[in-house]
């Protein structure tokens, strides 16, 4: 989650901080059309400042290493390159059509270069859903800015969500929106999570606030906590709700004590650059992190570092833990997901899960802990059998990029998210039965082959 509507700029030494950012200015004038194909060159930005600031609605970070990152605040997108006139501000793969670029036209505004038709578009290219592919059985809207975070709601499986709209919105489990949106004062939301006994959400914001609300009323339980001096990335409950651990883009990881909001601890100087992932260990005796330096680390009760490995090529996302404690996946910007072992101070790395085309951003086990989820920014929802360790069927498609991701407590179902600001509702039954039918329709394919003796 990146933040939305503060001030640019920050002290530089802040790891995570905006570095040098202009302040915000409205563009200079309005643009129909983008430039046509052929026109992405070197020339002077338009915009108020030139080449020396930032296009509207951009800022720009100081990560890990001494990387400069630059974000669009319109988009959602973020480039390691300063966004200029000519400069090509995608990654190879990082876009989910192949064959387009993201440019920025002289007035500041992002566009995208398509060269299988040798045309320009303002719109962001997205996968088209295959005739025959399986749809949601709900799809619920109602924010009007992407979804960061979801949570379900023990028995009642009512669906939470937090937004960078400012707001966290509850939805019945077809889709009827309980009561109003909670505010957050119009800052964006970008972490969440549920408590252990389902009566209380906590969730973080781009500030850095962290608030504790009350589900039932869906009000603000006390004033909000501070500490962090950047947007709070993720949060977690410890499985005995004693403790609430949120990592930032500060840095740091924060223990919190729900009933008071104090912190427990010190913060921890987790290394990371950004934190971008905690996750309490079943057990609650430990707790795992990951961030942008591509590091996993296993810290004890008390904050004391246990383990550090490094096995992704990228930042690290999201983390997941099997009910033993000893094992856990972790998600990253790599496109992989990696399962690891704790044997004796480390972590071994078991097996790589290949599919996604863009960063994984969200993780979760079935309660039998038979199949994991994994949601990207590649727009897609993959299930993978952990007998097999494939790939379960065709993914499950959204319109834009994926960020949040959440399991029903009974296995009965998951909610997505992301950048097309809506929550799709799927049925895990029906992903199982459908790939089941596509297993089958193959078996019968390939048993006709070798009948007729038209072996591929």
């Amino acid at each position: 989650m990146d933040e939305q509507g503060r001030s640019a700029k920050r002290r530089g030494g802040e790891r995570g901080a905006l570095v040098d950012s202009p302040t915000r200015v409205a563009p200079l004038t309005s643009e129909r059309n983008p430039p046509p194909y052929g026109a992405q060159h070197g020339q002077d930005a338009l915009w108020e400042g030139g080449n020396g600031a930032l296009p509207p609605r951009w800022r720009q970070y100081e990560i890990v290493d001494g990387n400069t990152y630059y974000h669009d605040d319109n988009l959602v997108m973020g480039s390691l390159n300063q966004p200029l006139p000519g400069v090509r501000l995608d990654e190879p793969g990082d876009l989910v059509v192949s064959g387009y670029e993201w440019h920025i036209s002289p007035l500041g505004r992002s566009y995208f270069v398509n060269h299988n038709t040798r045309t320009t578009s303002w719109q962001k290219p997205t996968p088209e859903r295959p005739a025959g592919s399986l749809t949601p059985e709900c799809v619920m809207e109602g924010h009007s800015k992407c979804i960061w975070s979801l949570a379900c709601v023990g028995t009642s499986y009512n669906i939470v969500s937090a937004s960078g709209d400012g707001s966290i919105r509850q939805w019945k489990r077809y889709g009827e929106p309980v009561g109003k949106p909670w505010g957050s004062d119009g800052r964006a939301v970008g972490s969440m999570a549920l408590s252990p006994d389902g009566t209380m959400i906590v969730s973080g914001s781009s500030d850095g606030g962290v608030q504790l609300w009350n589900i039932m009323e869906g009000k603000t339980a006390r004033d909000p906590w501070e500490g962090h001096n950047a947007a709070v990335k993720y949060l977690d409950w410890s499985p005995n709700a004693c403790e609430i651990a949120s990592g930032s883009q500060d840095g740091t990881i924060r223990r919190w004590n729900p009933d008071t909001g104090r912190q427990i601890t010190p913060p921890i100087e987790t290394g990371h650059g950004w934190v971008e992932a905690v996750k309490y260990s079943p057990e609650g005796d430990k707790f795992a992190s990951g961030g942008t330096d591509k590091m996993i680390r296993v810290w004890s009760k008390d904050g004391k570092l246990l383990i550090e490995t490094k096995g992704h090529d990228d930042w690290v996302l999201s983390l997941c833990w099997f009910k033993d404690g000893a094992h856990m996946f972790s998600g990253s910007l790599d496109h992989t997901i990696r399962k690891w072992q704790s044997i004796d101070g480390n972590l071994k790395e078991l097996f790589v899960l290949r599919g996604h085309t863009n960063a994984i951003q969200s993780i979760c086990l079935s309660p039998d802990e038979r199949h994991l989820f994994s949601a990207s920014r590649d727009c897609t929802i993959r299930v993978w059998d952990l007998k097999t360790n494939q790939q379960v069927g065709e993914p499950l498609l959204h319109e834009d990029e994926l960020y949040a991701l959440v399991i029903s407590p009974d296995g009965g179902y998951i909610a997505s998210g992301g950048l097309d600001k809506k929550i799709y509702l799927w049925s895990i039954e029906a992903v199982l039965k459908k790939s089941g039918d596509q297993a089958r329709s193959v078996a019968k394919v390939e048993e006709h082959a070798i009948l007729t003796g038209d072996v591929f």
